[in-house]
């Protein structure tokens, strides 16, 4: 469009300098195939653009934004049109704690009330995209500075708004994914009317209040001990019934030789050893006494 301006200004200039100076009319028509030089540039420039991959162009036509939209490639269109491009990949809007890692510099955690009346911060990222057909409403209504204007102030009302149904511990454990799932729904409605699509919320952190971490930690401390109190008990109550199947066990063998020795079986088997003792060659067998258990006196040669 510029060049379209110029090479028309050095047109009626050149024209003016003919009518005004006659020693310069010669080079009038030099001047003259300059500037219609630099309009058809402005005007071959200006006609074709370029929109590239990830983006739509956007029409403006003095300020009239177009309904429809160009997508990416290379198009021939009128020279006075203004393109706008607006990206509409995938893009993300954190809100952090932690310096600088969020859209907004320093702190840009979210601070909620929750049904206990306790204060949770939240970190947060939002991933969003903009719908390409509704890209010129977009522009119209909002401007290219959606993310502030949409993105940030209506994420922060809608957990605000949410927060209050669930207890701290709640959104810090059991409703953490109920409580995401909720403001998702709530925030992807709002985000479709204005021309924007929700792709994606995440819950990054959730920081509780230090009255609450500390009875958080005193219960799973509790818990721990009780666990390791019931493994002391339960390896007791092993070892205590390996005991009794122990004892169990000498009393059936007590019980088993008690009945099963008879004076018979005695005496056969002292028979049977003295039997061996008396063939053996390096055994000299002495038998003294009377009775069932005579004393044996041996010696080797």
């Amino acid at each position: 469009m510029i060049w379209i301006i110029l090479g028309a200004i050095l047109f009626v200039l050149s024209l003016t300098v003919v009518k005004s100076n006659s020693a310069t009319a010669r080079y009038s028509g030099v001047g003259r195939l300059v500037a219609t030089g630099i309009i058809l540039l402005g005007i071959i420039s200006s006609g074709i653009k370029q929109i590239d991959a990830g983006e739509v162009g956007v029409k403006v036509l003095f300020g009239n934004i177009q309904k429809d939209v160009l997508t990416s490639g290379l198009h021939f269109i009128n020279p006075l049109l203004d393109i706008q491009r607006l990206d509409v990949k995938t893009q993300n809007y954190t809100m952090s704690g932690v310096l600088d890692e969020g859209g907004k510099k320093g702190d840009d955690a979210i601070r909620v009330l929750t049904s206990d009346g306790l204060e949770v911060t939240i970190d947060l990222t939002v991933l969003y995209r903009v719908v390409s057909t509704d890209a010129p409403r977009l522009l119209r209504e909002t401007g290219a500075d959606y993310g502030d204007k949409i993105v940030r102030p209506i994420t922060r009302t809608k957990i605000r708004d949410n927060a209050v149904y669930y207890q701290a511990i709640e959104l810090f454990s059991t409703k953490r994914d109920e409580f995401q799932q909720r403001i998702y729904k709530s925030i992807e409605e709002d985000f479709k009317s204005r021309g924007l699509m929700l792709e994606q919320l995440l819950v990054r952190n959730i920081t509780l209040p230090n009255s609450v971490k500390a009875s958080i930690e005193s219960k799973i401390n509790a818990e721990q001990d009780a666990k390791k109190m019931e493994f002391v008990l339960q390896k007791e109550k092993q070892e205590a019934e390996r005991k009794r199947v122990e004892a169990q066990g000498i009393a059936d063998y007590q019980r088993i030789i008690n009945t099963g020795l008879t004076d018979q079986q005695l005496q056969y088997e002292q028979i049977k050893a003295m039997k061996e003792l008396a063939l053996s060659q390096n055994a000299k067998v002495i038998v003294m006494g009377k009775g069932s258990t005579p004393v044996i006196l041996d010696a080797k040669q």
